[in-house]
Order: structure tokens, then sequence, then C-alpha cells
């Protein structure tokens, strides 16, 4: 669809009191120089009776009234999302402290009302894969980068309403926030929306400081960066990327229950050593691994390598709360060389990832990462991302369908354009109890030819 059958309605800021100063860690600051994260969640329109009980609980006369005046309730708990990027500059007067700044003057969330009133439920939700379809134009904030944050929202929410249904489409800047952090504020916002908190307090209020954390693990409250270190960080993100956004495609691949089970079981069958335990999502990276491998005929001798962010809240001592509300995973690596990734079996791929996972289990390497970041720092920059490396994004664990704003959960979450690279993989719980869905953004002919391959679609199905 078109940008210009999309009808911007309104747009407005919303603001809340707060004098915090958030430090940002190793952690947030990684991801500088990244676009902002979006998704979304697609939901058919209230019917009336649901419409009614939900707008006699508030003096909203709208839907969109009531998740503009719900979302403003909830970003009370959640000021981060409010403020804006700042820094301070050393005394020495060559490195810079990021932080965020919550009552800046000029902060507040944006929130966009537009309508595409062509576009249905089943559009969104069966978008094909021949181009970049409808989906990105649903989100605000296009193509904006975190370290754009002094003068841009951190938090840009868009409710477009449809021809039977609405999208609720939010861009966020990553330095507030990891998939676990935020998907704790969407858990709330659905919570105050649906009336099943007066407000005070919501059941899983977020912890905001993270100043413990640098100064347990770097030794420091504030981190400075040099120089050198943003300026070699700004050249290289400079560089234009190779593979265009006309290239890549993205396609989401459903596994049932049973298929989960399925895969998990075959794959816990074929590992290599008895003393191990493939989860789900081990099985589910090797399967997709062992397929892009394949279907682009990578030659034996030339590595690939799988990046799967690791959660560092519970691999800390003492552990950080589950609702400590920032950037809390370091990187873990699997690399290996194609040519054993296509001679040996889907357990020994799993067994890989998982070998890796294991030996990430201790608080020694989230402590580790943190202290070599603050000494050398190294940013994130998906536009430089080599050929065969592929990194995951989200989590099963995070509850996506759960979020029910008053008249039921979502039928259907998706990515935006922001961060689109070759080999962007992002997994999510299914709308059925233990589904799990895959939303694959890879070059076209890739994505094409794993929609043929047998031994991968042995397991799924194609969603779009």
């Amino acid at each position: 669809m078109p940008q210009d059958q999309i009808q911007t309605i309104s747009t407005s800021t919303i603001k809340v009191e707060s004098t915090a100063r958030i430090t940002l860690t190793p952690s947030d600051l990684e991801l500088l120089f990244l676009e902002y994260v979006q998704m979304g969640l697609l939901f058919p329109h209230p019917t009336p009776p649901q419409l009614t009980t939900l707008l006699n609980h508030t003096t909203s006369p709208t839907i969109i009234h009531h998740l503009k005046t719900s979302l403003h309730r909830t970003l009370r708990f959640f000021p981060t999302l409010v403020g804006r990027l700042a820094t301070a500059r050393s005394g020495s007067g060559d490195a810079t402290c990021f932080f965020l700044d919550c009552g800046h003057a000029e902060g507040g969330a944006l929130f966009v009302h537009a309508n595409a009133f062509a576009l249905t439920v089943a559009d969104v939700n069966e978008s094909s894969d021949s181009g970049p379809g409808v989906v990105p134009s649903l989100f605000p904030l296009p193509g904006a980068r975190n370290n754009e944050g002094a003068s841009l929202p951190l938090l840009a929410v868009q409710v477009t309403e449809l021809a039977d249904g609405l999208f609720v489409g939010w861009t966020v800047n990553h330095l507030v926030a990891d998939g676990t952090a935020f998907w704790i504020f969407l858990n709330s916002w659905a919570e105050i929306s649906r009336g099943s908190s007066s407000g005070e307090p919501i059941s899983r209020p977020p912890i905001l400081s993270r100043d413990q954390v640098n100064l347990d693990l770097v030794g420091v409250k504030d981190i400075f960066i040099r120089d050198q270190h943003l300026i070699a960080a700004g050249k290289s993100n400079s560089t234009p990327d190779t593979s265009s956004a006309a290239e890549l495609s993205e396609r989401v691949f459903r596994l049932t229950k049973e298929k989960v089970r399925k895969l998990k079981a075959t794959a816990n069958e074929e590992m290599p050593e008895s003393n191990g335990k493939i989860s789900s999502l081990q099985a589910v990276i090797a399967l997709l691994w062992r397929a892009i491998i394949r279907c682009r005929s990578v030659p034996a001798g030339e590595e690939t390598t799988f990046e799967i962010p690791m959660g560092a809240r519970q691999r800390m001592s003492p552990p950080l709360p589950d609702e400590y509300f920032g950037n809390a995973v370091f990187p873990g690596v699997v690399t290996l060389d194609a040519g054993e990734i296509s001679g040996h079996g889907l357990g020994w791929a799993a067994w890989q990832i998982n070998r890796m996972v294991a030996s990430a289990s201790g608080p020694e390497k989230v402590k580790e990462f943190y202290a070599s970041w603050a000494k050398e720092p190294k940013f994130l920059q998906f536009d430089a991302i080599s050929t065969n490396h592929f990194i995951l994004i989200n989590s099963p664990r995070f509850d996506v369908y759960g979020n029910d704003f008053g008249w039921g959960p979502p039928v259907a979450a998706r990515s935006g354009g922001g961060s689109s690279f070759d080999g962007r993989i992002t997994v999510s719980a299914g709308l059925e109890e233990g589904s799990l869905d895959v939303e694959v953004c890879l070059l076209k002919e890739t994505l094409s030819a794993i929609a043929e391959d047998v031994e991968f679609m042995d397991f799924v199905t194609v969603e779009n």
C-alpha cells in the first residue's frame, strides 16, 4: 500500500512529569547506532458489546481516545519512554557520556492516529513477500536511529484504523529497553487499558535505575566514550548497505504445537551427547540455519555465524529482577563451518547452540562483557553485517498474545522496517499455546528457496 493511502488524522505529544536521570550501561550503549525497534499488534475491530463495555468504564468517547489516555496513565510508570537522549562531556573534553533525561523540556512520547480504510486485517495478516508490503507504512518514525534520540521521541505509537480492525505499531529507541523490558511495558499498557488496574499499582512496576549495574560490573556510574570510538562508529554507520531494502523480503513461518514437539524430540534424539537437553528454540534455530545454508549452497570451508542475545538478568550475581527496565543482554555467538552444518544432522547443529548457551550460564561472562566494553567500546551495526551472519531478535518467552486491551487478544504480531537486514530472525510465541512464529528477513531468492525446502517445510506452515 502506498504511503499516500494512509491518512494521518492527528499527532500529539504525551508528557509526564519526571526528574529522573537514567545512566546507560554497556548493554544499552552498544546499540547507539542501530535503528529504532519496530513491532506491532494486529487486532480485529471490537464488536459493539465489547466497545460498549470498554468505553463505559472510562470517560473516553472513542477507542482511539481510550488508547491514548490509557497510554498516558501507563507512561507515568515508565518515564524513560518520554525522555530524551542527553550527553555530558568529560573533564578532559575528549569523551562523551550518554544518559536519558526523563524531565527534558522537549520530551514526550509521540501518539499518531491514522486510518487506512482500504486495508483489512487480512491484508496485513496475509501480506505477501513480493516486496516491502503494507506493514512498514503502519509504523511512525521510519529510519530513526538511536543516536538521534536527543531530538526525536524515544517512543512513538501509531494506531491505524483499518476497514475491520486496528493496527497498533510502536517505534522505540533501543537505548531505553530490551525486549524483556518493553514487552512488560506493553503488558502494563494492556492491563491498564482493559481496566484490570486502576493505575496504582500496576502488577509489574518497572525498576528504572541502572546505576548499580554499572557500579557492580564496570566500577563507575557514568561511562564516558572517547571521541575516537564515536567518530569511527559514525563513519562506519554512514557506509551504504550493499543489500538494499528492495532486495530484502520477510515471511512468517508458523510451527504448530505438535510440530514444535516433533522438532524438539528429533533434535534431542540426534544430539551427539546425552548430558544436555535441546530446547525448542535451539531446535528451531538449528532447523532454519541449516535450511538457509543449504538453500544458499554455502561451500565447505566458509564460516557462518548465528548470534543469540543472552539474557543477563538471571546470570548476574545477585540476579536482576525481570522488571529491570533497560537492556540486560550480552552476545552469544556460534560460528561454524558451513560444511559441518550441511554434513551433520539437525541434532548436531542444535547441540552446538546448546553448548554455547551452557558456557554462558554463570555471571563471569556478563561481567567480562560489561568490563571489556567499557574499556574498548564496540557498537553493533547491522549495516555492516557479513553474509551468512544471522541474529536472533525477540524471544518466545515474551507475552505477545496476552496483550488484550479490552476487546480480546491480537491475531498477529509484525515487525516494522527498522533494523531490517539480510539475516534478521524474529521468533515469538504463536497465537496457539505452544506454537512458535518465525519471521525471517532475507534476500528474496533465499526466502523463496527456503519455502521450497522439503526438510524445513516438513515442520512449518507459511503464514503469508
